[in-house]
């Protein structure tokens, strides 16, 4: 069943990514996003790591993607895929910008993800440091906010048929992306964008610190308050 499709205004949105990415150039001064492939080929040839930093531009058309001050961040989901990490609404194939209708959305899908991570590769204890980028939405979004109308979409761990849904929005619906309830903390939405351009460029807030007991995520701190908050 295609969703409904219905316009999403949120003040503010609220999305954690690990903090070992640095911004790209490229992203930030070219003004004319329609260049990029052009300029990162040409640097590559003098810098390999360009091509690596940079990513598949190709995967987003000139004219959804943003430029500027911050767009590093809106822009790297998109460019940086494998289909070794695939997510709730992607195979691998394309990019998908994850962000909450509040910090507590953008905590619990990120805890229960780096859990999975540290505990499928076995990881010796530590710390991940993640840092907190703060958008706002105004867009026509798929509508999944029904759980009755959509229960295999919004599986908590089958992620198969969400990703078949969204294949066929994207590709097929010219869709933006979709909101639906948040599987880890129902009591908030969450946006799952297609294109860059639907979220705009977010500003960096706060940084975080998740700590892996060698067995499971038991506590994370906000920097700057230095109190570790327990998991139950």
């Amino acid at each position: 069943m295609i969703p409904d499709t219905g316009r999403v205004r949120w003040s503010r949105t609220f999305r954690l990514v690990r903090s070992i990415y640095p911004p790209v150039d490229l992203f930030e001064d070219i003004a004319d996003p329609a260049d990029w492939e052009l300029i990162a080929a040409a640097e590559a040839k003098s810098d390999p790591r360009v091509r690596d930093e940079v990513g598949a531009i190709h995967l987003v058309p000139p004219e959804r993607r943003v430029s500027g001050p911050g767009a590093s961040w809106a822009m790297a989901p998109f460019c940086h895929v494998s289909q070794h990490r695939t997510s709730r609404f992607s195979d691998g194939t394309y990019g998908v910008y994850y962000a909450g209708d509040r910090f507590e959305v953008a905590l619990a899908e990120t805890l229960f993800h780096f859990q999975r991570f540290m505990s499928a590769t076995a990881e010796e204890p530590s710390t991940s440091d993640y840092r907190e980028l703060v958008g706002r939405i105004d867009a026509d979004l798929h509508d999944l906010r029904d759980p009755a109308a959509f229960p295999a979409e919004l599986d908590a761990d089958d992620y198969a048929s969400a990703q078949s849904l969204a294949r066929v929005l994207r590709n097929r619906h010219s869709s933006n992306g979709v909101v639906y309830p948040s599987v880890r903390h129902p009591a908030g939405e969450a946006v799952a964008a297609f294109w860059p351009d639907v979220v705009g460029i977010p500003v960096e807030g706060r940084r975080l610190r998740y700590r892996w007991d060698g067995r499971r995520v038991d506590a994370w701190l906000m920097y700057g308050d230095d109190h570790w908050h327990f998991l139950p």
